[in-house]
């Protein structure tokens, strides 16, 4: 199975690079100079989410279809998002959803989200996951845990969301013990209400804690009344600098 692979406990791996996962911008339509921007050579992309509708939608949506077109041929990975419903959604509706975004957006793989991160629910999303895999055996599997999850987690998934929130709680933020014993390739941060100055301040925090795959943004929830990812941070230039050059590592 295409799992990253893992260092021993205690090492480092010496070819790690901190890059870029774009957890879900608002439709192409919506936002269509952020589509084209992350299509520009240059940035350090790990992945970008596509999410149509909640999922793939209904039927193939041309605006989507060229985007992740463009992200393809510019060598970007690009995921499925699929919805897990903290693993209590049947396993045929998300095996549903995964084999439409196979057929109509030849996607790389998935990011799931809304996923469990108790030990009771393992062996259902392990099941989840051994099927998204039965669609596409090199499918890229991204855990969208939002915390720190039970450790054997990491047995099913290339990578593991292990914090999804606002810039107050992750600066004063711990890693899980059990994450040391992983290399920071399996770990992605999204971080919401960064301020500027205070960027070099989160790119530390993420490499103390040891995750390579980071979005970082400016944007803020609005009180919940709002979707920090649909829209590029405004300091995009600034971070993708600082990330492509090493400054952050």
């Amino acid at each position: 199975m295409p799992y990253l692979t893992s260092t021993p406990a205690g090492t480092q791996s010496t070819d790690i690079r901190a890059g870029f996962g774009v957890p879900g911008l608002a439709h192409p339509l919506l936002a269509p100079a952020e589509w084209a921007e992350l299509a520009r050579p240059g940035a350090p992309l790990h992945w970008v989410v596509l999410d149509v509708a909640d999922g793939p939608g209904a039927r193939p949506d041309p605006q989507c279809l060229e985007a992740a077109g463009r992200l393809r041929n510019a060598g970007v990975r690009v995921l499925g998002r699929l919805d897990t419903g903290f693993a209590l959604r049947a396993q045929g509706d998300v095996r549903g959803d995964a084999q439409r975004y196979l057929d109509w957006y030849r996607v790389d793989g998935f990011l799931l989200r809304r996923c469990p991160a108790g030990r009771a629910e393992l062996p259902v999303l392990r099941r989840t996951v051994d099927a998204l895999r039965g669609l596409s055996e090199d499918a890229h599997i991204v855990l969208g845990h939002g915390i720190h999850p039970y450790a054997g987690y990491a047995e099913i998934a290339d990578q593991m969301v292990t914090f999804a929130g606002a810039w107050n709680d992750y600066r004063w933020s711990q890693a899980a013990e059990w994450t040391a014993e992983h290399p920071p390739e399996r770990f992605c941060h999204f971080v919401h209400g960064v301020p500027r100055p205070h960027l070099e301040e989160a790119l530390r925090v993420a490499r103390w804690h040891g995750a390579a795959t980071i979005y970082f943004t400016d944007r803020t929830d609005r009180g919940g009344r709002a979707d920090p990812w649909e829209t590029m941070p405004g300091f995009w230039d600034e971070i993708v600098s600082r990330i492509g050059t090493g400054v952050s590592e």
